[in-house]
């Protein structure tokens, strides 16, 4: 992958430096992906070139919102929730080493085959955790405790503002990666993001880098604490998402 065009452009066009380490990082994980996927289902999507667009590339349009922050010096603390066969996080985490991750997911399975990939890579200041983001977030060694909560198709956004919001400090931002036709899921959402104390919210529109993929960034900054009852148990912030009418 250290000489494929179309990872080196996109990475130009974010204006993401790189060395050839993290390429050769980005190499093995691919591999071990696509090998692991022959026996689980991590992933879909196995070319090579659509990998790197609608994995890799996808998932480091985070430098949008991450990179006029960092030239300032910020290294921020990350959760990844649902998080997969580790999009975003995996990614962020070889090409923004200064960042401290905790990648989440509730099937052991797949934080086995993350640990094996973080161990591959040599990376440190990450975390591959088993658990449900309902109950993690109650503990208080992870309430309110994340500069960024980022998530990737996991739910519909009132549902996964739910989960992902009580994760966040104030001042934070919870980062939903979103379809360009999610216009109707981000407008029912307004109220939960409100609720969980999210007052400001941006809608970044763009087009994944070396493709024609239409997408858009909720970039949602958290303003006020959560309200304690926040998540909810019992599977109702998939249920019974806030301000959701059925």
């Amino acid at each position: 992958m250290k000489t494929d065009a179309r990872l080196l452009a996109g990475l130009s066009e974010l204006g993401i430096p790189y060395t050839e380490q993290m390429l050769e990082q980005l190499q093995t994980y691919y591999e071990m992906m696509v090998e692991k996927n022959k026996v689980m289902n991590l992933t879909a999507v196995t070319e090579k070139d659509e990998v790197i667009t609608k994995h890799f590339l996808d998932s480091l349009c985070f430098a949008k919102v991450y990179l006029p922050k960092r030239k300032e010096g910020f290294s921020p603390r990350i959760i990844d929730i649902g998080t997969g066969a580790g999009f975003p996080g995996i990614p962020l985490k070889i090409f923004f080493p200064e960042i401290q991750i905790v990648l989440l997911d509730s099937l052991q399975k797949r934080i086995n085959f993350l640990q094996d990939v973080v161990s591959a890579l040599g990376l440190d200041g990450i975390s591959c955790i088993h658990g449900r983001a309902e109950e993690l977030s109650g503990k208080a060694e992870y309430r309110e405790q994340f500069d960024y909560a980022v998530s990737r198709a996991v739910a519909r956004l009132a549902s996964l503002s739910e989960l992902c919001i009580p994760f966040v400090k104030q001042g934070g931002q919870f980062l939903a990666y979103k379809s360009e036709g999610a216009t109707e899921e981000i407008e029912e959402a307004g109220e939960a993001l409100s609720t969980l104390g999210c007052k400001k919210v941006d809608i970044l529109s763009y087009t994944i880098p070396e493709s024609d993929l239409p997408r858009k960034l909720v970039v949602a900054t958290k303003t006020t604490a959560t309200p304690a009852k926040y998540p909810r148990g019992g599977g109702k912030p998939m249920k019974q998402p806030i301000g959701v009418k059925k």
